[in-house]
């Protein structure tokens, strides 16, 4: 029995062969500590270097403004909390509602803490509106978070035109990139942000590392105390193995980033044909042309997008949302802040693609799926 086709890029990514031979090495031959003087620790800490040069090279940033994190919940995290033990007197932060829990939930806690945070819209695309923004920023704003591309809907975020709002506020500004990255050209001087997330394993990339872009400058506090590593921002003995894993993958990214996009492109809306010709009523979710290229978010009419996609599971994985918060049938609250009635964000179905899709998948998927909801549908 073959596997199933993989369409749930969005949770996660297989590693590159490229990437695991480079882990590979450093878990079985180079096993050093880099902050050991010796010859093992030089090469080590070489290697971080190598490593981060590369991660900087993709977003346009400096090596030394990367900091490598466990995740990219811990680089959002970071960014958030860290801004706030940095800037305790200014007690006010933005946020979009279609933030990743990662970054709500900091926000959250600072709420508990005292800190005011305004929430801003979404319209039913998904998309934050600058003057939104606008209203939103005060005196007293330290920050600004909305993501670059929503992890359901796939909706772009304007965040040069954000991040310009925030700079002449004196705000600093972060970007959770987590979806964008390896799958769209992301550069923090075209951005304008003060922070970003990268987050790996989104992008063919291992698990269990992140990064955060850190602008030379801008004020940050570390949130976990130990040595100095990662310049005092993040202690701990750095995963080198995985941190040169995250190097290989910006490197990859790198080279396949001007022809990447045209393909997962031509996937996503291969399949969205298959599927409103089959499918009558079928409706797109997320902006119509500003969201990622491999991303088709979809309700499909008179059926529960889980039912469905356990109809087909045999032939065809995906999603119904956000892997981080995709169990029972509540309604996403990403669908929610779009204004998304209770059936509509019943039926929805996130489909994601990535190198390793073919269009023969994308013909098999959609007949399975066509097939499966003219069973289970009314």
């Amino acid at each position: 029995m073959s596997a199933p086709i993989y369409l749930d890029y969005n949770a996660t990514t297989p590693v590159a062969p490229e990437v695991a031979a480079a882990i590979r090495h450093w878990l079985e031959e180079d096993f050093g500590n880099p902050s050991s003087s010796h010859v093992y620790g030089r090469r080590a800490a070489q290697a971080v270097l190598q490593a981060r040069t590369e991660v900087a090279a993709l977003i346009g940033a400096q090596a030394e403004e990367i900091v490598f994190t466990g995740s990219a919940t811990e680089a959002n995290n970071l960014a958030l909390l860290g801004v706030a033990r940095a800037l305790p007197a200014q007690r006010h932060i933005v946020v979009s509602a279609v933030e990743h829990p990662a970054v709500m939930q900091p926000a959250l806690h600072l709420r508990e803490l005292g800190w005011d945070v305004s929430v801003v819209p979404v319209d039913g695309a998904g998309r934050v509106a600058v003057a939104a923004v606008a209203a939103a920023l005060r005196p007293d704003t330290a920050l600004v978070s909305v993501m670059l591309a929503n992890n359901e809907v796939g909706t772009l975020q304007p965040i040069a035109e954000i991040a310009a709002l925030a700079r002449a506020n004196g705000s600093l500004m972060h970007t959770d990139a987590a979806q964008a990255a390896g799958k769209l050209p992301v550069n923090v001087e075209t951005l304008g942000v003060d922070l970003l997330t990268l987050a790996f394993h989104k992008f063919s990339g291992p698990k269990g590392v992140g990064a955060l872009y850190v602008r030379q400058g801008a004020p940050l506090k570390p949130i976990f105390f130990g040595a100095g590593q990662e310049r005092g921002l993040r202690p701990g003995t750095e995963n080198v193995a995985l941190i040169v894993g995250a190097g290989e993958t910006a490197r990859l990214a790198r080279e396949r980033l001007p022809h990447v996009g045209t393909h997962l492109q031509t996937l996503r809306d291969l399949l969205h044909r298959h599927l409103q010709a089959g499918v009558p009523g079928l409706q797109l979710n997320g902006h119509p042309e500003q969201r990622l290229p491999n991303t088709l978010h979809v309700s499909f009419p008179g059926v529960s997008g889980r039912s469905l996609l356990a109809a087909v599971e045999d032939t065809v994985v995906a999603s119904v949302g956000s892997a981080c918060h995709s169990h029972g049938d509540a309604v996403s609250g990403v669908l929610a802040a779009m204004g998304c009635d209770a059936e509509r964000a019943r039926g929805a179905v996130r489909l994601s693609f990535g190198n390793g899709t073919t269009e023969e998948d994308i013909e098999c998927a959609a007949s399975a799926l066509i097939s499966a909801w003219r069973a289970t549908a009314g």
